[in-house]
């Protein structure tokens, strides 16, 4: 399709094979049809994550491997703890992935022995899976915070409460995602 022309090399191209020069010329028709080739291949490319990656993006959990590699990063092997105490509000099927309501509470007493010292709230599903991290002091009086969130497709919210002897407390929703919000 991108054959050279056959009538031969130019005077121009002769005189510089002749003078011995190390240039290399191309012509047009070699540029056009590598711009195209690179043009080509490059659609291609950015057409493989839409193709492969929701055969990869989660496991048989429906949880990322970042998610994965982020909650164990800061749980460590530590174990948290579903009481109940700690209470997260989202809608079950909001209207738009773009803007999700949320309102964490946690049930504590907030004493210098016995406080919440952060919040995590992190999603099963999205690219990033670090939505916030809420700080809190003994002084907060109450470990509670509310906002919008981005949820990118249907997946679990999860919400960690660290106490401030170590341990943490969890609570998780699912989320029914109709129109995503972080641009997939």
């Amino acid at each position: 399709m991108c054959a050279k022309p056959t009538n031969g090399p130019t005077n121009w191209t002769k005189a510089l094979s002749a003078a011995g020069s190390a240039i290399k010329t191309t012509s047009r028709r070699d540029m056009l049809c590598s711009g195209a080739a690179a043009g080509a291949l490059m659609l291609a490319l950015s057409r493989l994550p839409a193709l492969v990656g929701p055969a990869l993006a989660s496991d048989d959990h429906g949880r990322s491997p970042a998610f994965e590699l982020a909650y164990r990063r800061l749980l460590g092997e530590a174990e948290p703890l579903a009481d109940g105490t700690v209470t997260l509000e989202l809608p079950d099927i909001p209207e738009n992935g773009n803007t999700v309501p949320f309102r964490i509470e946690v049930a504590s007493p907030m004493t210098a022995e016995s406080a919440i010292k952060t919040v995590y709230l992190m999603s099963t599903g999205n690219p990033q899976p670090m939505v916030g991290a809420f700080h809190f002091t003994p002084l907060s009086g109450k470990a509670a915070v509310a906002g919008r969130m981005r949820l990118a497709r249907s997946q679990d919210v999860v919400a960690l409460a660290e106490r401030s002897d170590g341990k943490f407390l969890v609570a998780f929703r699912q989320v029914e995602v109709t129109i995503g919000g972080c641009g997939n």
